[in-house]
């Protein structure tokens, strides 16, 4: 044996460990900051297209959780640049953790899928190329993924903040 080399479990078992320890760890650093913020939540993990996802999900109406979701998800997407340096700290590893806050992500999630599906219509049914405003690379990401399904392609333009999909003919 090669100086080195490690005998490892089959990859994709391996991946699937990986992640759910990211989850573990993003999900204590949620908990210390809850705390810290005096905020009631609970922690949901689960492994989704390749990557940890982890929720915090209340049983109130979410309004003291709407705090962490900030204006059009402006404090959410901090919380998941921190918990994802916090998964880098002990991992040592890039994370691309996906944090969701009382549900935000997933109402986001299905209002982009239909955004994608109403410009991929109108590009059918025009022929011509539809410009969507400027979005987060998770959100373009959804709608690329959208227009994909519709049968047509996309391409992302521009340079961010301002960068924004465009839905091209067939």
């Amino acid at each position: 044996m090669t100086e080195g080399t490690i005998s490892a479990a089959p990859e994709g078992n391996d991946t699937l460990t990986r992640l759910e320890q990211e989850g573990e760890i993003a999900a204590d650093y949620l908990e210390g900051l809850l705390d810290i913020a005096d905020l009631d939540g609970d922690i949901d993990m689960d492994v989704e297209a390749d990557r940890a996802a982890v929720s915090i999900i209340s049983d109130a109406a979410g309004g003291d959780l709407q705090k962490l979701v900030g204006r059009d998800g402006e404090v959410l997407e901090a919380l998941q640049e921190l918990t994802r340096l916090a998964v880098h700290r002990e991992t040592g590893d890039r994370s691309r953790l996906m944090l969701d806050i009382a549900g935000f992500r997933a109402k986001k999630r299905t209002e982009l899928a239909e955004l994608g599906a109403k410009a991929a219509d109108e590009v059918k049914s025009t022929g011509e190329p539809v410009k969507l405003s400027p979005m987060t690379p998770f959100e373009r990401k959804v709608v690329h993924d959208a227009v994909a399904a519709a049968g047509l392609r996309s391409e992302s333009e521009g340079e961010e903040p301002e960068r924004f999909v465009v839905v091209l003919p067939a």
